[in-house]
């Protein structure tokens, strides 16, 4: 192991704790979702891990259809952890998620405890890992009663082969159900991972009251709206953007005129503020106290330091809150 993190890795970082839970994020985590499969370069994502390390980010978020192919981003990140930071791990916080198809036949999907208790133990094993620090379910599935979902998640804590446990993707009430469930079986829950950006504003008046009622955390997915809130798509639409790719849930007909106006505006607005526009949308996520952490995606190093200097501006004027509100039509 020729790796030796930063011995100053955690002087510029700010650390949240999630909800009334003891365990704290990095305010800023990455996230494995794209780059990290099969079919990409094993060291550029190696060299973004451990920019990433060396930069404070102690959170490595994963889910087992992650790659492509599907499961091949936990085994590409088990590879890095056996080659990097087989001394370190005590120092990192894992995430993992089951719920989107991974296997064919009646087993392999949703949210039963079969397929929840097998998702993980496959997960562990490409990642080479004893237990992950958090584990999500990753959406409700509307034909497994919600009480068998909830105790998998309680019996995957008490084999310890899960710290903490959370869900995603699902909606407010479903929250405030799955979190009842949970607190009758003793297994507290402690972290919503939900999509949440500039363009996307619906926890605000839904997930997040719940979540704070609760005590709890949420981790904000996409907050750059899949690249839109970045200067990727000010100069046109390029060919090597994530848009332009296949298989990704953002598409060159979400890149229109209307958004690309609000999108321009915002910009400027970051220019006034000293950031770019990626860094001024990451500390925006991050005003709400509720939100423990921004979960960014990167296909190259710089990105990530480039999102990390989001944190050297974290405060907002009411005349910037507003001119924002007043940019996206916000009332």
């Amino acid at each position: 192991m020729d790796y030796l993190p930063n011995s100053k890795r955690y002087d510029g970082m700010i650390y949240n704790r999630v909800g009334n839970s003891g365990l704290k994020l990095p305010a800023i985590s990455l996230g494995l979702w794209h780059n990290f499969g099969g079919k990409d370069s094993y060291e550029n994502g190696r060299a973004m891990v451990r920019r990433a390390f060396d930069l404070g980010i102690t959170h490595f978020d994963l889910a087992n259809n992650y790659g492509p192919p599907p499961g091949s981003a936990e085994e590409t990140f088990g590879k890095i952890l056996k080659q990097d930071f087989l001394g370190y791990r005590d120092e990192m916080i894992i995430s993992t998620k089951a719920g989107y198809y991974m296997w064919p036949g009646p087993y392999g999907d949703y949210g039963s405890k079969k397929y929840l208790v097998a998702s993980l133990d496959q997960s562990l094993k490409r990642m080479g890992l004893d237990y992950v620090d958090i584990f999500y379910h990753h959406r409700p599935d509307p034909n497994t009663p919600l009480d068998e979902t909830m105790a998998a998640l309680d019996l995957i804590v008490r084999q310890g082969k899960a710290l903490y446990v959370g869900i995603s993707n699902y909606n407010a009430e479903e929250t405030k159900r799955a979190i009842a469930i949970l607190k009758e079986q003793k297994t507290p829950f402690v972290i919503h991972q939900a999509e949440y950006s500039m363009l996307d504003r619906w926890v605000e008046a839904e997930l997040l009251p719940v979540l704070s009622e609760e005590g709890a955390g949420c981790i904000a997915f996409t907050p750059l709206a899949q690249g839109l809130l970045t200067n990727k798509y000010l100069a046109g639409f390029p060919l090597d953007s994530r848009a332009a790719k296949e298989n990704t849930f953002l598409n060159k007909n979400d890149v229109t005129p209307e958004v690309l106006s609000k999108v321009t505006q915002l910009d400027r607005l970051a220019t006034e503020r000293g950031q770019s526009l990626a860094q001024m949308s990451l500390s925006w996520v991050l005003r709400d106290k509720v939100v423990t952490s921004a979960l960014i995606g990167a296909s190259k190093v710089s990105q990530i330091e480039e999102n990390i200097a989001a944190l050297e501006k974290l405060q907002f004027s009411t005349d910037e809150l507003e001119r924002i509100n007043d940019i996206l039509e916000i009332e």
